[in-house]
């Protein structure tokens, strides 16, 4: 019991972290919804970050992407995906590093999530190849994000 209502707590703490970027950051590919949104890990709820081993740190952000299928009834339902992506500096001379992702789940509702290191101040660019549908080749999804440390 106690693992489910952490799980919950996670996916809450994340959909209340993420609040406006879920709905406005998300890319539309056909009848597929790509949210994608980065938090600093500071803000999850110690519990949540321990039980899902997640790293608490200032300097430290979550990286979670879900996808949704818009179906013909106008509901939509959460899909079981593979993402691969990069994060680095808006320069071409800044070094690009790796995302490694790995699945949380709440419920039946499943999510990428990776965590990186934050570059103060400076913005950051996230390339990730989104596998949505096995008969199609990924979605690829950028954005550029900055992350303040408070100290």
């Amino acid at each position: 019991m106690r693992q489910g209502f952490l799980s919950g707590l996670l996916a809450a703490g994340l959909m209340l972290l993420a609040g406006t970027a879920v709905a406005q950051q998300y890319e539309q590919v056909g009848n597929y919804q790509i949210h994608y949104s980065a938090v600093n890990t500071s803000f999850l709820p110690e519990e949540v970050a321990r039980e899902h081993n997640i790293q608490r740190s200032q300097v430290m952000a979550l990286l979670n992407v879900s996808v949704l299928e818009e179906r013909e009834d106008g509901t939509t339902r959460a899909l079981p995906v593979s993402v691969n992506g990069t994060v680095g500096g808006l320069n071409s001379s800044d070094p690009s590093a790796p995302l490694s992702f790995r699945t949380l789940r709440s419920g039946d509702v499943p999510s990428q999530v990776a965590v990186f290191r934050i570059h103060e101040d400076e913005p950051m660019r996230f390339d990730l190849e989104v596998l949505h549908d096995r008969n199609a080749e990924p979605a690829r999804v950028s954005f550029i994000q900055r992350f303040y440390i408070d100290r």
